[in-house]
């Protein structure tokens, strides 16, 4: 091994960027060791000698412009553009609110190649986001440089996309100078070399395997009503006349598992709604679900959930939550109620634009798997099946992922409705889809809803063979 690389590894443990011992991962997973670079800005020395090795990785790359992945990697790669002379390019983490609302700075032209550099790489999620955002705004990407290569299967995921991987450090290399220097034992880099040898993501197990794994009783409560009723599909019944509501509920109750509805656009909304609503509940074997969207502070939330004219904690087991507010804001709404109600997050939007960035999208999801006693799932649209994937990776199998902006026929409104096939959806990991106008819109809503189970019912089934 050439001595820069040993002497960063040295130097990397020194100043404690890499430790080995037990610690907890945000999976939950315990590892044996921890890689956390952010320090290293603190050490020119270091960087100038990261900065030299990642040169000469460069040396045989064709690319126009560089880019590093924030945050770490972005003054790693700026040095590196100062020395090449090679433009220097970065995706914002947010898409700018203001000015030009540009998502990549810097000057570049379509059609140019950008090569990525990133500090680590573990799964090879970021590199498909820094990828895509890049490829969004007309660039190409054919290489990634890491400075660490900790994966299980980096290279072999970046490949399925036609990307490459180099690295400049392994774990193996990290063992074998570590070892050398007595820094590190025979034991503990073992659990190293195993820890490492071990998937991080989990496939999605099959659904009645995540239901035997399931606590919650709520969450336990959908799935086997969805196994029973043999659909996946949930109908969002936004009319606005009672009269229209319950004609399309009892054509199309027998198709549907749940229904989503939004109580506050009835224009008549009278005190048989709610008897009227339950007895179709019963008779069809459906879920009520309303959504609310609740984004307030604790104490106020649980006045809207519980009192006023709609009173929905009587009548409605589910609710949609956003997380903007914060996690008191679930207790505010699930605590103190006579009978048990749960909740769905909030987690991406499927409106063109909208604001919910990948920052909240995580911090919404945290806040979940800790809730789980009171948090059945999250709604989230993805912009394609690789998307939706990535999206239901990050989610525990024993919550659930609603899609909305599933279409059979359309790909849009006009109002900033984004729509995706069910075959699309179901196949990324969506455990129900969520149709609306695509049923309530049609001439015959119930052999609309009819088709649409049957599609979502046969992406389930291929999924859970």
């Amino acid at each position: 091994m050439e001595n820069r690389k040993r002497t960063l590894i040295l130097d990397l443990h020194r100043i404690g960027a890499l430790k080995f011992g037990e610690f907890k991962l945000k999976s939950g997973a315990t590892s044996p060791f921890y890689i956390d670079l952010r320090s290293i800005i603190s050490y020119p020395e270091i960087i100038k000698n990261i900065v030299q090795l990642l040169k000469d990785v460069l040396a045989d790359k064709q690319f126009d412009v560089l880019t590093g992945i924030p945050y770490t990697a972005l003054p790693l790669a700026a040095q590196v553009s100062v020395e090449l002379g090679t433009p220097l390019v970065y995706q914002r983490k947010e898409v700018k609110a203001y000015g030009t609302g540009k998502l990549i700075e810097g000057h570049f032209e379509a059609g140019q190649t950008c090569l990525i550099i990133d500090d680590l790489i573990t799964t090879g999620e970021s590199k498909f986001e820094a990828a895509e955002g890049m490829e969004e705004a007309g660039l190409k990407v054919k290489d990634f440089i890491c400075l660490i290569d900790r994966s299980y299967n980096g290279a072999e995921m970046l490949a399925t996309k036609g990307y490459k991987l180099s690295s400049i450090i392994t774990v193996e290399d990290m063992i074998e100078v570590l070892g050398a220097e007595n820094l590190l034992d025979a034991k503990l880099a073992q659990k190293v070399r195993e820890f490492v040898n071990q998937p991080v993501e989990k496939p999605l197990l099959k659904f009645a395997d995540r239901l035997a794994a399931t606590e919650a009783p709520l969450t336990q409560k959908l799935m086997e009503t969805i196994l029973r009723k043999k659909s996946n599909l949930v109908l969002s019944l936004d009319v606005e006349d009672v009269a229209t509501f319950f004609d399309i509920l009892e054509a199309t109750g027998p198709e549907i598992f749940m229904v989503k509805t939004h109580v506050d656009i009835l224009k008549d909304y009278n005190g048989s709604f709610v008897p009227r609503l339950k007895a179709l509940a019963a008779k069809h074997d459906f879920i009520i679900f309303e959504d609310r969207k609740f984004a307030d502070i604790g104490s106020t939330v649980r006045k809207q959930f519980k009192s006023g004219v709609y009173k929905i904690a009587d009548w409605a087991e589910y609710v949609t939550v956003h997380m903007i507010a914060g996690e008191a804001i679930l207790d505010g709404l699930f605590g103190d109620l006579e009978a048990p109600r749960s909740g769905f997050l909030l987690a991406r939007m499927s409106a063109k634009g909208n604001l919910i960035s990948e920052t909240y999208t995580r911090q919404v999801l945290e806040v979940g798997k800790r809730r789980k006693e009171c948090v059945s799932g999250y709604i989230g649209h993805g912009a394609n099946l690789e998307d939706i994937k990535r999206f239901r990776n990050k989610i525990p199998q024993d919550q659930l992922l609603l899609m909305p902006g599933v279409n059979l026929d359309s790909k849009g409104d006009g109002l900033g409705q984004q729509y995706l096939t069910v075959e699309m959806a179901v196949a990324g990991g969506a455990d129900a889809i969520i149709v609306g106008r695509g049923i309530i819109a049609s001439k015959d809503p119930g052999a609309e809803a009819k088709r649409y189970r049957d599609a979502g019912w046969n992406a389930f089934l291929s999924m859970n063979k």
